[in-house]
């Protein structure tokens, strides 16, 4: 890849005309064949729109899912979504209806399949591919059968690693875990959390990531952090001895000290140079400045420039600008710091 390659956390704002625009967990407009049509040329357009903007690794947008997790959840015998409970997730930080786990996992059939071969089919460029990490998705569900975080969360490790195996077979480029849990949870992520991503990637040739964040702009808990975010601290010396290749962390606007990347020496970093807190643009100045920041704790050639979190719930327009300043972005540090 070129220096400062550029990708994003994953997730894009879904066409008015296949779902709610604006909404993190946005109501499908068309239903049954209309529907699945509707996620085919949602993620075809996702595509063409992320190379229009210079995207390097490019990935389906998540247009077939309604929510990150519940996208993979959606084809997992042993949970049931008629018996919802409220529930405090990410350490009561904010609380969310979710499904019961009532029985053993175990997969429906092949979970991201037709999105995987029509982005693998229509595009020449890197194909990154996003999944739920373990113990998010153990952190998104109620526990009715498994009375153990750690064996639930061994359990789902086993069926993304399924489901990774076979995203690699349809030739997928980068699969990447997501895991905003990562950061609240910081001394079981040591204890198990990458025990479990090193469970979900058994076997896997292809490049492997994972994104540990804050959340989505529109998430208000993190004004509680105070105004340094050294979290991260405690887990990025793990993380560096860890299996996985690449690690996405936030770093435009964000309160993460950027000296602590150095603590994630011998990876490849995914530096957040755009903001999804924010409706302002960045200009391919600023984008460049972030890059030339992490440059005083990572070498050049271990930066990836990407987005700090999914884009999910943003307006479209907005989103689209942000990824034409991402590559123009990193095309001025490219000719800055090349």
């Amino acid at each position: 890849m070129s220096l400062f390659a550029t990708t994003i956390a994953g997730s894009l704002p879904k066409p008015a005309w296949l779902a709610e625009p604006n909404k993190l967990w946005p109501a499908w407009r068309p239903a049954g064949a209309a529907l699945d049509d509707a996620k085919r040329d949602a993620t075809l357009l996702a595509l063409k729109l992320q190379e229009d903007c210079g995207i390097d690794v490019v990935t389906d947008g998540e247009q077939s899912r309604q929510h990150f997790v519940h996208g993979f959840l959606e084809f997992v015998d042993g949970i049931d979504f008629a018996r919802k409970v409220e529930m405090g997730i990410r350490a009561d930080r904010y609380k969310a209806m979710v499904p019961t786990v009532t029985d053993v996992l175990r997969l429906k059939s092949r979970v991201h399949a037709r999105e995987a071969q029509v982005a693998r089919a229509h595009t020449k460029r890197k194909l990154k591919f996003t999944l739920p990490g373990p113990m998010t998705i153990v952190d998104t569900v109620a526990d009715a059968h498994y009375g153990d975080r750690v064996k639930m969360a061994m359990a789902f490790a086993d069926l993304l690693n399924t489901e990774a195996r076979a995203l690699e077979a349809d030739g997928v480029d980068v699969i990447q875990f997501d895991e905003p849990a990562f950061n609240v949870y910081m001394r079981d992520v040591e204890g198990w959390g990458i025990e479990a991503l090193h469970r979900a990637i058994a076997g896997l040739t292809c490049t492997t990531a994972v994104h540990i964040c804050y959340g989505y702009g529109i998430i208000d808990w993190k004004a509680t952090l105070g105004s340094e975010w050294r979290q991260y601290e405690q887990i990025f010396p793990a993380l560096a001895k860890s299996r996985i290749g690449q690690v996405s962390v936030e770093c435009r606007n964000s309160r993460v000290p950027s000296e602590l990347l150095k603590l994630l020496e011998g990876k490849d970093i995914q530096v957040g140079v755009i903001d999804v807190a924010s409706e302002k643009i960045e200009t391919p100045d600023e984008v460049a400045g972030v890059i030339g920041e992490t440059m005083k704790h990572l070498p050049k050639e271990a930066i990836i420039a990407g987005t700090n979190c999914g884009m999910a719930p943003m307006r479209w327009d907005i989103a689209f600008a942000k990824l034409a300043a991402l590559g123009k972005g990193a095309e001025l540090a490219r000719r800055r710091y090349g």
